[in-house]
């Protein structure tokens, strides 16, 4: 396989590890810093270039550099400010994070005053979608984003990526797309408490692989769903009944406030978590079952 470009890599969570595997795969050399050593250590044995430090990452990049943010957005700040003094004028950020996307708009504005280009990349897919191609939205500066298509175009599943616009328009399509998956998921576990609690005694696990041949509803939401059931009964015992949510529902709600859109169906299921977290329940435990599924989230009961 001929090799691509030389890009930077930062941070290893659920999807990190999982897209740089990708990127190796794909033919990209690859350097990689995370605070987790052992993470390092097992990127590592995929034939990433492990760095001790932003400075020995910065200087293991041919110019112009290309380095690839994949970290929690309450890390972003930090990083940047980290990584700033290390950068030269055509260098390109790329954050693939959730970051809100008013930051995305000032960290754009501000890396333009120094000649460093700035790319928000809106990554969905979980660590499954990381590895096997994931959907990606993007914003900046257009000829930015030519000019790293390729690089989106190998990350992700055939026609799964796009430029949605300037600066913040790729986070603000994937925290709109989050918003609209709480609504969808809230629909999904409403429906299957009912058909739990019919005087029936329907087998769900039986009624979610029907409905994913052919129904209206035909999903991948419902087909993790059936995942969940096989893997834990229909009962979902070990699956906590209290729902988390990581930010980007509440940003959705408050972004629709500030435009004047009413999103009912959005905030009742953003109350759904927060009022979960003292009234656990069957629903919850399907909303949970569901994050686990496609995100990996931590939902097991303690």
């Amino acid at each position: 396989m001929n090799k691509k470009m030389k890009l930077g890599y930062i941070g290893f969570g659920k999807m990190g590890s999982n897209m740089v595997a990708r990127l190796i795969a794909c033919g990209y050399e690859t350097v990689v810093f995370a605070r987790d050593e052992k993470a390092m250590e097992e990127i590592a044995k995929y034939g990433a270039i492990p760095a001790n430090s932003l400075q020995t990452l910065a200087s293991e990049l041919p110019s112009p550099r290309v380095i690839w943010l994949m970290i929690p957005y309450e890390a972003v700040e930090a990083v940047v400010d980290e990584l700033m003094p290390l950068l030269q004028k055509g260098d390109t950020v790329i954050d693939g994070g959730n970051s809100p996307y008013k930051e995305s708009i000032r960290r754009s504005t501000e890396m333009d005053k120094k000649g460093i280009e700035f790319l928000d990349a809106g990554v969905s897919g979980g660590p499954g979608g990381a590895r096997s191609g994931a959907c990606i939205m993007v914003g900046g500066k257009k000829e930015v984003f030519k000019k790293h298509e390729d690089l989106f175009k190998d990350l992700s599943v055939k026609g799964g990526y796009g430029y949605m616009g300037k600066s913040g328009a790729g986070h603000f399509v994937k925290m709109i797309h989050n918003g609209i998956e709480y609504g969808m998921m809230q629909a999904i576990a409403e429906g299957f408490t009912l058909l739990k609690t019919s005087p029936f005694n329907l087998d769900l696990l039986k009624v979610s692989e029907l409905y994913n041949h052919g129904s209206v509803i035909e999903s991948g939401l419902v087909g993790w769903l059936k995942r969940a059931f096989e893997e834990y009964g229909e009962d979902l015992n070990k699956i906590s009944g209290s729902v988390s949510h990581s930010g980007e529902g509440l940003w959705t709600v408050e972004t629709a406030m500030e435009l004047g859109v009413p999103v009912p169906i959005i905030e009742k299921s953003l109350k759904f978590r927060i009022d979960s977290q003292e009234s656990p329940s069957y629903t919850g435990k399907v909303l949970s079952a569901l994050r686990h599924q496609f995100g990996r989230h931590e939902v097991f009961k303690k």
